[in-house]
């Protein structure tokens, strides 16, 4: 990579092109420059997301310890789930073929529906058949032009997005930050307003101070929203996510009125879901434009994540052994020197810096050696935070952890070591 390597997409957004169909011809130029780096991203998987997989990467296939996927159970390629989706697929075809309140609500989705709020403790549930539509959309169900969303700072852009299409003024607190948190409600006293966290952050791996957090909150009487995206099935004692692992489930009624989390990642399906009060979710589903204007789930994909969600809350097996993973990986890559920033879930950045050269040449080293992960580069992370993002799951064996240490001692350690 050469003097490519000082630019980023940042640096393209605003077309340089009189017309709207013609991409800027700097992008095309720097994309061609350094389509070898390019090529790490958008690789083909070659079966099923499993801890050891065949990806192809720039027309080369390689067996590679996949640490790139978010199958935290590992109920990817689980036997349970597949034949529950097998049969829904001979049962009820390929697809919804419709909107969910026209014609595309079947009697699988009104048993999910009900057994997620009954997993959570909520009224009620509305499904859709996205993770990003969703998130977004519930905030638009939400908010109005006038309304003050007030966001953490390392909020998913799905909740950003939904804030600006509501037309709702985003104001942005420092990073669990109570004192932040607590200067942005006052200077917003009079207005509608809602706070909107995480539990567990994507990009840092870290979960949301609820403990400090709310009881802001509750000072000011205002509601927040909370994207379980990464902390359903994980997190709490029964898997219920970061409410149910700060025991803040009680707070629940009066102030997390709403709890968002999706199936892609530990139920390692497709779309998402936000539970809640009946009343509430009865009228916002009717301004959610994402899931009136939008097909609903195929049935088979609704019957896997159903299944997913039995297999998964049978006992606490899988998610011990996913926290059994995580803990050995984190130990061992903390005596390997490496920088894993604040971290304390089973998502576990590397962070590199600000050399973008170095992360790219990295992710193509690793891929070489027999390891699959992804460069993160900014704007979806700051400039001097480039890094890999390493998903443990209950999946991998104590083998797969040790060869992708060791890989990563072979390569980032390494270079780290020579720089």
């Amino acid at each position: 990579m050469g003097r490519e390597a000082e630019s980023s997409l940042a640096d393209f957004y605003f077309s340089d092109s009189d017309d709207p169909l013609i991409p800027p011809e700097s992008f095309t130029r720097w994309a061609e420059e350094g389509a070898w780096a390019m090529a790490m991203y958008e690789p083909q998987m070659l079966s099923g997301v499993a801890p050891r997989m065949d990806i192809r990467r720039d027309g080369v296939t390689r067996r590679v310890v996949n640490l790139s996927s978010y199958n935290y159970l590992g109920l990817a390629m689980h036997p349970e789930v597949i034949e529950a989706a097998q049969k829904a697929l001979r049962d009820y075809g390929t697809g919804a073929c419709g909107s969910p309140l026209l014609s595309g609500m079947s009697d699988l989705h009104r048993e999910l529906e009900h057994k997620l709020a009954t997993f959570t403790g909520r009224e009620d549930c509305i499904i859709f058949n996205s993770g990003f539509a969703g998130g977004m959309g519930t905030l638009t169900g939400l908010l109005r032009k006038g309304d003050v969303a007030i966001l953490d700072a390392k909020s998913h852009l799905c909740s950003i997005d939904g804030a600006k299409l509501a037309r709702a003024r985003l104001v942005f607190f420092d990073h669990n930050d109570p004192a932040s948190l607590e200067q942005a409600l006052q200077a917003s006293e009079g207005q509608r307003r809602l706070i909107v966290l995480e539990g567990v952050y994507s990009m840092d791996g870290d979960i949301a101070d609820l403990p400090n957090l709310l009881p802001v909150a509750e000072r000011h009487g205002v509601g927040v929203f909370i994207d379980e995206a990464h902390s359903i099935l994980v997190y709490g004692a029964h898997g219920r996510g970061v409410l149910e692992h700060h025991n803040a489930e009680s707070r629940a009624e009066s102030r997390v009125a709403l709890q968002f989390a999706t199936f892609s990642k530990a139920f390692a399906g497709a779309g998402s879901f936000t539970v809640g009060p009946r009343k509430l979710l009865q009228y916002i589903r009717y301004y959610i434009n994402p899931y009136g204007f939008s097909c609903a789930l195929p049935p088979a994909v609704v019957a896997g994540v159903s299944k997913a969600l039995d297999v998964a809350t049978r006992d606490n097996s899988l998610r011990e052994r996913c926290w059994a993973n995580t803990r050995y990986f984190r130990e061992q890559a903390l005596g390997l020197g490496l920088d894993l920033g604040h971290s304390t879930s089973q998502v576990v950045p590397i962070i590199i810096g600000s050399d973008r050269r170095r992360l790219y040449e990295l992710t193509r080293e690793m891929h070489e050696k027999g390891l699959f992960l992804a460069p993160v580069d900014y704007p979806s992370v700051p400039e001097d935070g480039l890094r890999f993002r390493v998903a443990i799951t209950a999946a991998h064996s104590r083998e797969d952890l040790d060869l992708a240490l060791q890989i990563l001692e072979d390569t980032v350690v390494r270079t780290s070591r020579q720089a």
